[in-house]
């Protein structure tokens, strides 16, 4: 089955089959030391920089900035759901977020 995937919006959507499942200005909580040096990163998402599929994980690189030492940039691919029979599930809100590949892949 074909799932499609698309950044919408300038970035501030993550579109999966024509509706928007992900959204920017949402605090997520990563585990990404190559982005700041803060044990984990509390992290504005600004914006949606790619979006892709490995396996079953939906995946994107994001923008944003630590809200605890304010720095800012790209993350590696990080998980934002999953796709199973044609449906995307979103990653738990809450849920420490680990990228999978660094941003150079």
């Amino acid at each position: 089955m074909t799932t499609r995937l698309r950044v919408l919006d300038d970035g501030a959507w993550i579109s999966v089959n024509d509706d928007r499942k992900v959204r920017v200005s949402e605090l997520w909580r990563l585990d990404a030391p190559d982005l700041c040096e803060c044990a984990l990163t509390d992290l504005v998402v600004e914006n949606f920089q790619a979006v892709g599929v490995d396996g079953g994980a939906v995946e994107a690189r994001v923008y944003g900035q630590c809200i605890a030492c304010g720095e800012t940039g790209i993350t590696g691919w990080i998980p934002v759901g999953r796709l199973q029979d044609g449906s995307f599930a979103e990653i738990d809100r809450d849920a420490v977020r680990c990228p999978t590949r660094d941003s150079g892949e």
